[in-house]
């Protein structure tokens, strides 16, 4: 009797120790182990060098997992069969400094919201291409920013007030690079860079102001080439490695082309490249035309980064979204496996944000699931000119943040009969 009730009290501790040991190391056994498993899609992530089928396990907003089979319990299981899985996409350049003023772009109309366009093309970081500068920046974080589900970096303007009309964007006095140095040190992990654009002048102060405010802060200079009395290849001349060049397939008469007349990508351009000049696409409402983009990608010469110059008009006309911009290069003759990487890892690292844009476990959730539909496809650019392609890329569904929040045909919808 006595050896039975000793018997059992140890068997009762090593449950109570089991039990603990449980519940301190194992996280949440009794109930799901993960909040969400994507099941069976074909992970694309070229970062880490995957291309193969396999699951995606995401909890509290972090990649916890990536394996061929993942057979742990989740609260929400996606099943992929047939669909991509990738990393969010980051859009390098667009303009989503929204608010009240008509025709700016600068707390304006001419920006829009990010969320009501973002996610539903697989989009979940955007990078504002300099529509605020050192003045008006803390309204922009305050008023978008900070209220956006979209992770939003920014390009800080060179110009005081950012992207505010003609008139204040020739304001050499308000290009000051010790007010903006402060706005930077201030916001460092949401400023990633500095831009220069949209001078009509002849001074070179504005553009040497840009870069060395850019060297100071030690993150890039984005030139947004809408600067007419500035020769292309004086513009490039100037810029160090990691620094980037947007519109680079515009073929407008305020800038040289990168397409010379012999229908070769200019040398000056390729040497450009080799230094580490980065060439971002900002496709936009004018930045995009086959002329130039077809003989470039078939040299090689393909964007760094897709830019989709995001805005009230750009939406509208040739450029569409991020899918549609990976489509129409798909298109031009890239692969998917091409346009994925430009679409993440490659923006990523231009950023110096290389926490974005891969799937490694202890990253942040962000996803991109979506199918390659097959048929015959136009895609446009913004000279009018129409070109077809065989694939074209459909969102299923966007995670961001390990939250669903973009899903086409309820693939993490509850099912029910009627």
């Amino acid at each position: 009797m006595y050896s039975t009730n000793i018997d059992s009290m140890i068997n009762a501790c090593k449950i109570h120790f089991c039990l603990l040991i449980l519940l301190v190391f194992g996280g949440n056994v009794f109930g799901q182990k993960y909040d969400l498993l994507i099941k069976g899609g074909h992970v694309i992530d070229p970062a880490n060098g995957i291309d193969k089928i396999m699951d995606i396990a995401v909890n509290k907003g972090i990649i916890a997992k990536v394996a061929v089979k993942i057979n742990e319990p989740a609260e929400k299981i996606i099943e992929a069969k047939g669909l991509y899985v990738t990393p969010g996409f980051i859009d390098m350049h667009t303009h989503v400094f929204v608010g009240p003023n008509a025709g700016l772009f600068a707390d304006g109309v001419n920006s829009v919201s990010p969320d009501d366009f973002t996610f539903r093309s697989g989009v979940t970081t955007v990078v504002d291409a300099g529509t605020s500068g050192w003045r008006s920046f803390p309204l922009f974080k305050k008023q978008v920013i900070d209220q956006s589900k979209t992770r939003i970096l920014a390009f800080i303007n060179i110009s005081g007030d950012g992207m505010t009309g003609a008139e204040h964007e020739q304001n050499i006095a308000d290009m000051v690079p010790d007010s903006a140095l402060s706005i930077i040190n201030q916001h460092a992990e949401t400023i990633v860079g500095v831009k220069i654009g949209h001078y009509n002048g002849t001074d070179w102060t504005p553009y040497d102001n840009a870069i060395k405010l850019a060297r100071q802060v030690e993150k890039p200079l984005f030139v947004e080439c809408h600067l007419p009395q500035y020769s292309l290849q004086d513009q490039l001349a100037k810029l160090s490695a990691g620094d980037m060049i947007t519109h680079t397939y515009e073929n407008i008469k305020e800038r040289m082309p990168i397409i010379g007349e012999d229908g070769k990508v200019r040398p000056f351009v390729l040497e450009a490249k080799k230094r580490g000049i980065l060439f971002d696409l900002g496709h936009g409402g004018a930045g995009f035309w086959f002329d130039q983009a077809a003989p470039a990608v078939k040299q090689g010469f393909a964007p760094n980064s897709f830019g989709t110059d995001l805005h009230r008009f750009s939406m509208n006309s040739a450029m569409k979204d991020m899918t549609n911009v990976m489509s129409k290069f798909m298109a031009l003759g890239l692969s998917l496996n091409d346009v994925v990487q430009i679409a993440t890892w490659n923006a990523a690292m231009a950023i110096k944000h290389e926490e974005l844009g891969n799937l490694k476990a202890g990253n942040v959730a962000d996803l991109a699931i979506f199918k390659v539909s097959e048929g015959t496809f136009g895609f446009t650019d913004s000279g009018g000119k129409t070109i077809s392609g065989s694939k074209k890329l459909e969102m299923e569904m966007t995670v961001r943040d390990g939250k669903i929040v973009w899903d086409l045909n309820g693939l993490g919808a509850k099912k029910v009969d009627f």
